[in-house]
């Protein structure tokens, strides 16, 4: 597998003007307002599982518009606050079943694992949560789900879905509200990123080999989907070509990076053909945060470093 992409001395300079909407501010406070107005419950109940040596629940908890959104939490059986990782899930994955994701709680820490709205049933062991907001047409997938509106974009419920996971996070008696980081690989990564442009109050943020980022550029030359949706659709529609990618600057990584200032992990990989390489340093080299950090695995794919990058992250927060 050939590099993807620019040279590394290139990627590390690389630095989009990306369109920054002049509402984009305004646009996304008052998303979260009326989501935040909508309420509903935050509830926990016994995983149906075999784990016993791990306290494992199962969570559901408002999202957009109020809409129930599940979720794992796992965690130790100690007392008192825990530091707390919330994971978003790549493309077409679910939360899958609460035995398969141990390895944060067995570290010490609370892990909370959102399912996502609409997808679970690409890979993995399946997503439980639906996503009742229809769009207009669109190519199989989410990536065009609404793509002529940010009202409408599916991206804005899924995002908004991630900063109602971290609200949830704050309200329970076993997380430590001051160290709640976020992270998850792909679009799990343009999730975190999106969350921590949208929020003041996280520990840290791991980007990994994030997806959703400097989209202009992504949907010219990435060669493997799902990016390749948006030029799909983009190829029957040829007259909302403006209309999409003003849309899509609602919902670019770079323009979340530029207000985030937590402490930052991200990681790239130089052989991926999902995202490309130039997009992650583009979310990199525009965050705003000063403690931030990449993670480079010249010879990889889109798996980027897999157990690798778990004790890099690991390690990382325990540095902080």
């Amino acid at each position: 597998m050939p590099l993807t992409d620019l040279p590394l001395a290139e990627l590390e300079q690389y630095r989009p003007d990306v369109l920054q909407p002049a509402d984009f501010d305004a646009f996304w406070s008052t998303t979260l307002e009326e989501s935040r107005a909508a309420g509903g419950p935050v509830t926990l109940e016994p995983a149906d599982t075999p784990v016993t040596e791990l306290i494992v629940e199962d969570l559901t908890f408002p999202g957009f518009a109020g809409d129930p959104v599940r979720g794992w939490v796992t965690r130790p059986r100690t007392t008192g606050p825990l530091p707390t990782v919330v994971e978003f899930l790549g493309y077409g994955g679910g939360r899958g079943l609460a035995h398969e994701h141990l390895t944060w709680a067995a570290s010490g820490f609370v892990h909370i694992l959102m399912d996502t709205r609409g997808q679970g049933s690409a890979w993995g062991s399946g997503g439980e949560t639906a996503d009742p907001h229809g769009s207009g047409v669109a190519f199989p997938g989410v990536m065009t789900r609404g793509i002529l509106d940010p009202a409408d974009y599916y991206y804005r419920r899924l995002f908004t879905d991630g900063v109602r996971a971290v609200d949830a996070a704050r309200d329970l008696p076993f997380v430590d509200e001051s160290r709640i980081a976020v992270t998850g690989g792909s679009q799990g990564g343009g999730i975190s990123l999106a969350v921590a442009g949208l929020r003041d109050d996280l520990w840290g943020v791991m980007p990994d080999v994030p997806f959703l980022s400097d989209f202009r550029r992504a949907i010219a030359v990435t060669p493997g989907a799902p990016f390749t949706e948006i030029t799909q659709y983009l190829a029957v529609h040829r007259q909302h070509a403006a209309q999409v990618l003003d849309t899509l600057s609602y919902f670019d990584g770079v323009n979340f990076a530029r207000r985030a200032t937590a402490p930052a992990l991200f990681s790239v990989a130089l052989m991926d053909t999902i995202v490309m390489p130039s997009t992650v340093f583009a979310s990199f080299n525009h965050y705003a945060g000063a403690d931030r950090e990449i993670e480079v695995y010249p010879y990889n794919n889109h798996e980027g470093g897999q157990g690798h990058q778990w004790l890099r992250q690991a390690r990382w927060l325990a540095a902080h």
